[in-house]
Formats: C-alpha cells, sequence, structure tokens
C-alpha cells in the first residue's frame, strides 16, 4: 500500500478510519522501505539491518531451488545474518518488555517472514490470536500485527485470468477474507498513473486497490478500539505504517517510489504534535534503533539506521537507500539512492527487464492489460520500457518535477554533478554496508550453509552460581557465536521460553532447561540441569519446542 489515505493528501481514498487517526497523529510522508516487497524488507525492518547485509535480499530464501526459483541449488535456505544482529523485539525482551505478533486470531495477522527463520527467542507469542493480555501485570508490551488483505494477491479478479492452482486457491482465500467489503471507489474517478495503461480493467484494479484499503482499516478501528477498552490508549504509542509500496506492476517488487514509498502515522500517549507532519527522510531500519530508544533499551552498534524520535534523536538523513534482487524465479539486481529530491538507480543486470513474468503479477489485470497493449504495440514510450532490454544502466529523476519517474536524466549533462553526488553516496553506503548481492546466490549460500546443510547451533552450557537467601545465580554460555540464549524451569515445558539475560536468579532447589538459537540455523537441543549438580551432570535432550 502506498500513500491512498485522504490524510496523505490522496484525493480519491475513502479511509475515515485512518484520517481520524492521523489527526492524533504525527505523520511521516516522506517514509520508504529498503525494498518493494515484502520479505526482504520485513527482514531490514526487524533487525534495523539492510537485508544485504544479511543475506535476506532474494525473495525468497525457502523458495531457492524450487520450482519457482533459479535452476543450480537443490535446496531453500534460511538467511544467516551476522552473529551479532538480533531483532529488535528480542532486545526489547531482554529490557523486560512482552513480545507479541498476531492479533484478533485474523488471517496472516502473526506474519513474521524474515527470510533467517523465526527464532523462538524473538517473540513471547506469535499467534494469531496473541495480543497484549499474555504479559504479566504491569509488564511493557511490544506487539506487531499485519493486516493482510491489502496484499497484491486481493487485488486478483474473481474470475482469474489463467486457470491456475495458484489463481483459483488465492481466489477462494480472497472471497472468504473480503466477504462483506462493499465497492465504494468509482472505477472512473481514481488517477492512473502514466507507468500504467488507462484502460477499464487497470481503472477496476486501481478501484479495488482503494476499495480493499477501505476495507482493511476497519481492523485497524477494531484495535484501536480495544486498546482504548483496555484503558492502554494514554501510555501506548502506536505505529501505522505497510511493509512496501502498491501491488501494482512496477510498484512492487520495484525500487521506484511507487515500489519503496509509505505511509507512516505515530500517535503518541500523550498526543504530542498530533497532526502535525514531518518531511524528513525516514528509512526503515531507522525503524529498529528509534523503537529501542523510545523503550529505553540499548541500541546496538551494529544497527544501520539512526533515532529519529527518541532520547537517542540523530541528525536527518540526507539519503534513503533501497535494493532489489531475484524475484520468485527471476533474477535481478538493482540499488537505489534517495535524497529529498532526487534519485539515483543502478541497474547491475541491464539485460533482463524489469516487468519478468513473475507467478503472482501475472494473475494482475494491469500486468494482462500491459502484455495485451505490448503484443499489439499499444504500450506508450516509458510502459514499453519495462520490457525492453537492454535497460538503463544508471537512471535519474527528479522528484519535484517528474514524482513518477518516467524522465530519466542520467545522461542529461545538466544534471552531472547530481548524478556524481548521488553515485558518491551509494558507492560509499556500500563501502560501509556488507552487500552479500555481490556475489552469486550459490555461492553465497554455500557460505552460510556449508555443503547445502542448515548448520545447527551447539547446545548451551547451563552453571549456578552465588548462593544466597535460598537462591542462585543462572548462568548460560552459549556454545555458537552470536548465539540467542533462553531458559524455563523444567516443571514449565509448555510454558514460553524465557529469553536469558545477566543476574537471573533462581531457587536453590530448580532444575532449569536451556536452548540456543543462531539465526538461520536450526535451534539447539534442550540441555538440563539442577541446582547443586556438578558441571559434569548437564544433560540433553532433543526433545522438541
Amino acid at each position: 500500500m502506498s500513500l491512498k489515505v485522504g490524510a496523505f493528501g490522496d484525493p480519491i481514498a475513502t479511509t475515515p478510519v485512518l484520517d481520524a487517526l492521523a489527526e492524533e497523529s504525527v505523520r511521516f510522508p516522506n517514509t520508504f522501505t529498503t525494498a518493494g516487497v515484502c520479505a526482504p524488507s520485513r527482514a531490514s525492518l526487524i533487525t534495523g539491518v539492510h537485508q544485504q547485509t544479511l543475506g535476506a535480499q532474494h525473495m525468497r530464501t525457502h523458495a531457492f531451488g524450487t520450482e519457482r526459483a533459479p535452476s543450480g541449488f537443490e535446496i531453500g535456505y534460511s538467511a544467516v545474518p551476522p552473529p551479532d544482529v538480533k531483532a529488535f523485539p528480542e532486545l526489547l525482551r531482554q529490557s523486560g518488555y512482552y513480545t507479541f505478533v498476531g492479533y484478533g486470531g485474523w488471517v496472516i495477522s502473526n506474519k513474521k517472514d524474515y527470510q533467517f527463520g523465526t527464532p523462538f527467542t524473538i517473540w513471547d507469542e506469535d499467534s494469531e490470536t496473541a495480543s497484549w493480555q499474555g504479559r504479566a501485570p504491569g509488564q511493557p508490551f511490544f506487539g506487531m500485527v499485519t493486516l493482510a488483505t491489502t496484499h497484491e494477491s486481493f487485488l486478483f479478479p474473481e474470475t482469474p485470468i489463467h486457470d491456475t492452482e495458484l489463481a483459483r486457491t488465492v481466489a477462494a482465500r480472497n472471497a472468504r477474507l473480503l466477504a462483506g467489503k462493499k465497492h465504494v471507489t468509482d472505477p472512473e474517478t481514481v488517477i492512473v498513473p502514466p507507468w500504467l495503461p488507462d484502460v477499464p480493467e487497470v481503472r477496476a484494479e486501481i478501484a479495488t486497490q482503494y476499495d480493499n484499503i477501505a476495507f482493511t482499516e476497519k481492523k485497524l478501528a477494531l484495535l484501536l478500539a480495544d486498546i482504548e477498552r483496555d484503558g492502554l490508549a494514554d501510555n501506548t504509542v502506536v505505529i501505522v505504517t505497510t511493509d512496501h509500496g502498491d501491488g501494482f506492476p512496477r510498484a512492487k517488487r520495484s525500487i521506484y517510489d511507487s515500489g519503496i514509498r509509505v505511509p507512516m502515522m505515530i500517535r503518541f500517549p500523550d498526543r504530542h504534535d498530533a497532526g502535525h507532519e514531518r518531511s524528513d527522510l525516514v528509512s526503515f531500519v531507522d525503524l529498529a534503533p528509534t523503537i529501542l530508544s523510545a523503550a529505553g533499551a540499548p541500541t546496538p552498534g551494529w544497527l544501520q539506521g539512526r533515532d529519529f524520535l527518541g532520547s537517542g534523536l540523530n541528525a536527518h538523513n540526507r539519503y534513503v537507500f533501497a535494493a532489489s534482487d531475484r524475484m520468485d524465479a527471476w533474477m535481478d539486481r538493482s540499488k537505489a539512492v534517495r535524497d529529498s529530491r532526487y534519485k539515483l538507480i543502478r541497474n547491475y543486470q541491464p539485460d533482463v527487464p524489469l516487468l519478468q513474468p513473475v507467478a503472482f503479477r501475472e494473475n494482475l489485470r494491469s500486468m494482462h492489460a500491459l502484455e495485451h497493449l505490448r503484443d499489439a504495440d499499444g504500450l506508450t514510450e516509458i510502459q514499453q520500457t519495462y520490457f525492453d532490454t537492454p535497460r538503463a544502466p544508471t537512471e535519474l529523476y527528479d522528484l519535484r518535477n517528474d514524482p513518477e519517474e518516467t524522465v530519466n536524466l542520467a545522461d542529461n549533462a545538466a544534471y552531472a554533478d547530481v548524478k556524481t553526488r548521488l553515485a558518491s553516496a551509494m558507492d560509499s553506503w556500500l563501502a560501509r554496508t556488507p552487500d552479500m548481492s555481490a556475489m552469486p546466490e550459490a555461492e553465497m549460500v554455500e557460505q552460510m550453509w556449508p555443503g547445502g546443510e542448515q548448520p545447527v547451533t551447539a547446545v548451551p552450557d547451563i552453571f549456578f552460581e552465588a548462593p544466597s537467601d535460598s537462591s542462585v545465580g543462572l548462568k548460560l554460555i552459549g556454545n555458537t557465536p552470536g548465539a540467542s540464549l533462553a531458559w524455563r524451569y523444567t516443571e514449565d515445558a509448555a510454558v514460553r521460553w524465557r529469553i536469558y539475560t545477566e543476574g537471573i536468579r533462581v531457587p536453590e532447589t530448580a532444575c532449569v532447561e536451556a536452548r540456543a538459537i543462531r539465526y538461520g540455523y536450526k535451534e539447539s537441543d534442550i540441555a538440563m540441569r539442577c541446582a547443586g549438580e556438578s558441571a559434569s551432570s548437564n544433560k540433553t535432550e532433543d526433545i522438541g519446542n
């Protein structure tokens, strides 16, 4: 979803819930994801690190080597981030927060999709029925809820364009999850961007997106009402954003603004600056350090973003960056750098067209219209370029005068200084941001999963120290660099794992289990030990979760 919200200036949107929330919030209209597609974007969101540094840049890792991914490698994989990198909700847990993902029993409300698996140390609760209700009395919480019905696949027409299993499955799901949706948008009134054909089926699809937004925001209204009902509205920060731009061709999966510019609004407990708009550039890698700082949690030095709100408020971004790599079966590699006015895109594989036949996209009416007009020589010049090769190796746009990015100025001598400056900014970013997209994917996977086998996290060691007042200190030591550690009492095997931090004390008669997980690895077996036993009595058991 892009800025199709009345409060962000869209004249067509029917968004009373979002508009009312905007009146109580600070709006950030210049917010940008690090990718134009969900999984790589969510990887950077949850860690505060660009996806190509994590090895999470390809869409998707678990599809690699399958029928929807390049040939030549026989497995899907989980990315293995650098050992120090942690998801920020895990860092919040270490600071005493209860964390959950999902809400209301809503389908896909607990979407995770980080490309490095779902380490059990990130969330206290990660089911579709999760909520703040599971926390201890008075415990602060962080929750993430996905409202999924603005996804690209909810644009599929009721009568499939292609009679495939994917189309039939999605049509049945849409009929169930969009039940009761009203048609509130007249296709004749929508604004068709110049990169899409202005034909009836495209207008109808754009109207569908507006209707899906209107339908989806009703779930947001329920969530906000529940926060109010439980007396939490006056001490809870609410952040609303989306994981990338619109689902249309040349938007989703691209690093044009149509693919990476998203709405964001933040409502503070005291409603300070309500209704105010901030124009500074915000990247998705900025959310992790900002949330950690606002929560009073440490902000590690490996974070690649900046704090734009909290006690550690940093200077505004001069630039934001984005990338696009493999999409399902189709290889590509592009990078973008953007300031407040200009954007430079560097295409590393100009021999492939922008619009390759990605299975989901092929089921859109807009994609069908583009292909039909291409075959009939009916596309405009800018629309035709999305199928042509070679693509321009460099693209440069003046976003003030050309917000839809249709006029490439890269070879215009009048913009040579701008081009040089942005290229230098990109080179500097790549120099300080390890870029695993620079190597072939199979080579990268071999580094992370030697021999095509997922590494296994070593079992942690359990020690008890400093007995005092009928208690002993619990000390866990991981044996895999970068592993996250968790523990529980042996009698609480049905209870969630507790995140391990220094300084935990347990009863001197306690028996404890411990487990470790390095992101991208398999979980360790479970170690067990009772206080009073010797260190040599540590036992392990592979008993699952």
